[in-house]
């Protein structure tokens, strides 16, 4: 189930088990403690968070030091956010709400440098600072990783044509959205919703193209359920949640012990 930057993309393409976490709480602290758990990749979120670019270089550098892929959901299929978060070392992206091979030729463009893509060519982090460009872009075109969520009802006739779009590694499947779009936010178990990810999820296998979830839940049975259904791209819960629910658990038995009692 491991794998490191070098590995991620390869692993991808095998259709191997990687199972990975969220980070929404931009601190290197909490970076540190998830990486004790030994992901196989992290993924820091800049569409629901209000963490910026600066904050979220320094915290791929800490995962990669760790020599755990570092991958960032960016906010929007757009070029100058995707081309800053790849110059600053991101292995690579995750990107909301692709609706349409078109959209998702567009993310990949945005990721590579010509001739596959349209990224701009500049000197950061990604590039050693300038003296090692040739190395990074050579690194680039084989080990970039553009994963497309897939998190909109509109997506579903269009998946298909997402899955084969050269560049694209894989798919993950976003709930809470997809269920939002159906007019269901959060309903997770009624049949239209139940039914569309079903859907995605026969499309995918069938294609044998990578096939990802993530799993919201903190409960690691969640995660082996998506991996018996045959999902092998799975983020683990996020970082806020894992706290949380460790900590309401711990301080509810410790109230439940004393309920009752004089103290």
């Amino acid at each position: 189930m491991t794998t490191n930057s070098q590995g991620l993309k390869q692993a991808l393409l095998e259709r191997k088990t990687v199972i990975g976490s969220w980070v929404s709480l931009a601190h290197p602290g909490v970076v540190e403690v998830m990486l004790s758990s030994r992901p196989d990749w992290l993924c820091f979120d800049l569409e629901h968070t209000c963490t910026d670019l600066e904050t979220v270089q320094n915290l791929i550098t800490i995962t990669q030091l760790s020599k755990v892929p570092a991958l960032v959901r960016v906010p929007l299929n757009e070029q100058i956010v995707i081309k800053k978060v790849m110059d600053a070392g991101a292995t690579g992206i995750i990107v909301p709400m692709i609706k349409s091979a078109k959209e998702a030729a567009q993310a990949v463009s945005h990721a590579y440098y010509p001739p596959f893509g349209t990224r701009g060519v500049g000197l950061y982090r990604a590039q050693k600072y300038g003296v090692g460009f040739e190395e990074y872009r050579a690194q680039a075109m084989t080990q970039t990783v553009v994963i497309a969520q897939i998190e909109h009802v509109d997506s579903l006739p269009e998946l298909e044509g997402i899955l084969t779009t050269l560049g694209i590694d894989g798919i993950m499947v976003g709930p809470y959205d997809l269920s939002a779009s159906m007019g269901y936010p959060g309903d997770f178990e009624r049949k239209e919703v139940r039914d569309a990810i079903a859907f995605i999820t026969k499309k995918t296998l069938e294609l044998k193209k990578t096939l990802g979830f993530h799993v919201i839940s903190s409960d690691h049975s969640k995660v082996l359920e998506r991996l018996d259904e045959g999902y092998n791209f799975i983020a683990f819960s996020l970082d806020f949640l894992f706290l949380g629910d460790k900590v309401r658990l711990e301080m509810d038995a410790v109230r439940a012990h004393f309920r009752g009692k004089d103290v």
